[in-house]
């Protein structure tokens, strides 16, 4: 319940930064490269700090705002769409966390750690790639007429949705040793990073197929 009332306090102020970014989308960049730098520090920092994770909440919100609002503009209906998936996806997986007792064993924990550092590694040269070149970057390759995008994006989904099995055992196990409070918010914190990165890989996706 703890976890849930941070993750729900992180979520209001990544919302409250959405508006701002909505309405100011040129606010997007600089908002990411801070949020970058700020999930980097949280997520290496041995003491979670609760004061950058809030900080972290309100600069990715400002960026998810910048760039929906962005994606809106393009293929109307698109982020409601989007939304709907996350919500959908995040209610399945919670299901088959809850009531068909998915878990992750040592080995296949290993493995996700892996594919998620490297996926995170890739989407950060991949960014400032395409942020310095003007391209899509990997994403706009074509492979036989198909947008290699379209392949990254339905790979990151599905392991984006698989972390969020890795998120609700942290909060059980979290829950079951009485952590103390302080790593309740690096918990809140994972799960959120783990929702927005869901989001953005979905509607990422679907805007491939609008087109």
């Amino acid at each position: 319940d703890d976890v849930m009332m941070k993750t729900g306090v992180l979520f209001a102020i990544l919302l409250a930064g959405a508006v701002v970014g909505w309405l100011v989308p040129m606010l997007a960049l600089p908002a990411a490269l801070i949020a970058l730098v700020l999930g980097l520090v949280n997520a290496f920092k041995k003491e979670p700090s609760k004061a950058l994770i809030i900080g972290y909440a309100a600069f990715e919100g400002v960026f998810l705002g910048g760039i929906s609002g962005i994606f809106e503009s393009m293929y109307p209906g698109i982020v409601v769409q989007a939304v709907l998936a996350t919500l959908s996806v995040f209610g399945v997986m919670l299901a088959l966390f809850k009531f068909k007792g998915v878990r992750y064993g040592s080995k296949m924990m290993k493995f996700m750690m892996i594919a998620v550092g490297g996926y995170a590694v890739f989407s950060i040269i991949n960014f400032f790639f395409a942020m310095f070149t003007g391209s899509g970057g990997a994403r706009s390759i074509e492979i036989f007429g198909m947008p290699l995008g379209i392949v990254i994006g339905i790979v990151a989904t599905v392991l984006a949705a698989m972390t969020l099995i890795m998120d609700f055992q942290m909060i059980e196990e979290g829950v079951k040793h009485k952590i103390p409070e302080k790593y309740s918010w690096m918990c809140a914190f994972s799960l959120m990073v783990t929702l927005v990165w869901l989001y953005i890989e979905i509607l990422r996706l679907i805007s491939y197929f609008r087109d």
